[in-house]
């Protein structure tokens, strides 16, 4: 068997993205971890954050943990819609 086809090169092993174990901005991430599970974040989040997500293990544990956390919630949770009176209620008592 050839060697150089089941070893990287080094010139592989160069390109190969390094994992980061610490995040310098996690406040940030989390923020777009947040955006993006509620459907609220840019496309250019979203790049972002794909792009920083394949290097940095506490990003992508957070990401599957939140996620993991809000589908648990929204299985567990039964959506069930607001009486009209209630609803009035509230809008007058803010609009006063």
């Amino acid at each position: 068997m050839n060697a150089s086809l089941s070893t990287p090169s080094v010139t592989e092993e160069a390109q190969k993205p390094t994992m980061k174990h610490t995040c310098e901005h996690h406040v940030e991430c989390m923020k777009i971890i947040q955006a993006i599970l509620d459907d609220g974040a840019t496309e250019a989040e979203k790049d972002h954050f794909r792009e920083n997500m394949d290097k940095c293990i506490p990003c992508i544990e957070s990401y599957r943990l939140e996620k993991c956390i809000k589908d648990s919630l929204n299985s567990k949770i039964a959506k069930k819609p607001c009486p009209q009176s209630i609803l009035d209620t509230i809008i007058s008592k803010i609009n006063s």
